[in-house]
C-alpha cells in the first residue's frame, strides 16, 4: 500500500496511490485513516513529503561493500546525524545549490524507513511494530564542508541545507528490504546500484538501538545510508533514486 500527501490549490490532503489517481482519506496517516470517496488524478496535484517529520536521523557508514572499499572498520553500533526540518523537500522541487562557498554537492541515494508508533527503548523483535513503511531519499550533502575546520567535523551543516533531505514520493507499507536493490541515475545515467541486503544495521536493529538513544515519533524518517557510487552533482542535472517496490524519487539540482 502506497501512501502520499498532496496540494492542489489551497488543499493540503493524504491518501492511497491508485494508479494514475489518489484515493484520498481523511484522518490520521499513522493511526486512523478514512477513504472519503474522492478520488483525483495525479496530474495537476503538487506531491508533497509523504509524511511530515519531527527529525531526520542519517547514517554513517551503514553499508558493507561502501566500508570494505574505503577501508572503514564495521561500526559497533549505529553511527548518525541529524538533518533539520527545514531541509526537507518533496519529490519533484528542485534542490538549490547552497549561497556562498561550501565546496562540492553530493547526492546519497538511500533507503528511508518511517516510524508509525511512538518507539522507546523497543527490543529488535518489537521494532518492526513500530514501523509504518519505507520510502526513497536523497541524502544531499556538502561533502568538502564537513572536514573544512579541522577543529570540528561540521555535519549538522553539511547536511542541513534547505533542500537537502530530499524523500518521497510514497511511503510503500509493504516492503521487504532485504529483496530490493536501489539505483541512483543523474542525468540518466546510473551512479549507484546496490542491494539494500548490504547494510551493517537492518531496518529493525536501528529502530531498537536508536529507540534506546532517544524517543521515535510517528512521522520520524531514519535514513538508512548509502552504498557505493556518491559523487557530486553538477546544476541542472536531475538526480532520480529508484528503489524495487517504492518508486523513483525524482529532483532537479541547480
Amino acid at each position: 500500500m502506497k501512501w502520499l500527501r498532496f496540494r492542489l490549490g489551497d488543499k493540503h490532503g493524504f491518501g492511497r496511490l491508485d494508479g494514475d489517481h489518489v484515493q484520498v482519506h481523511d484522518g490520521d496517516l499513522f493511526t486512523t485513516p478514512r477513504p472519503t470517496g474522492e478520488r483525483l488524478p495525479l496530474a495537476g496535484l503538487t506531491w508533497l513529503t509523504p509524511c511530515v517529520p519531527g527529525k531526520m536521523i542519517g547514517l554513517w557508514n551503514n553499508f558493507a561493500a561502501l566500508a570494505e572499499k574505503n577501508g572503514w572498520a564495521r561500526p559497533a553500533e549505529p553511527l548518525y546525524f541529524l538533518k533539520a526540518p527545514s531541509s526537507f523537500a518533496a519529490h519533484g522541487q528542485p534542490i538549490a545549490p547552497p549561497a556562498g562557498d561550501v565546496g562540492r554537492i553530493a547526492y546519497e541515494g538511500e533507503l528511508a524507513i518511517v516510524i508509525g508508533r511512538t518507539a522507546r527503548a523497543v527490543s529488535p523483535a518489537d521494532a518492526p511494530l513500530h514501523i509504518f513503511g519505507y520510502t526513497c531519499a536523497n541524502d544531499v550533502t556538502a561533502m568538502e564542508l564537513i572536514a573544512r575546520d579541522p577543529s570540528f567535523p561540521q555535519w549538522a551543516r553539511a547536511k542541513s541545507f534547505d533542500g537537502f533531505g530530499v524523500f518521497g514520493p510514497v511511503i510503500e507499507t509493504d516492503f521487504d528490504h532485504a529483496q530490493a536493490t536501489l539505483r541512483t541515475r543523474v542525468g540518466g545515467r546510473e551512479r549507484q546500484n546496490y542491494p539494500l541486503s548490504d547494510m551493517c544495521f537492518g531496518p529493525a536493529e536501528l529502530v531498537s538501538r536508536l529507540s534506546h538513544d532517544m524517543t521515535l515519533e510517528p512521522g520520524d524518517v531514519i535514513l538508512c545510508g548509502t552504498s557505493l557510487g556518491v559523487m557530486p552533482m553538477k546544476p541542472g542535472c536531475v538526480v532520480e533514486v529508484e528503489i524495487d517496490g517504492i518508486g523513483v524519487l525524482a529532483n532537479p539540482y541547480g
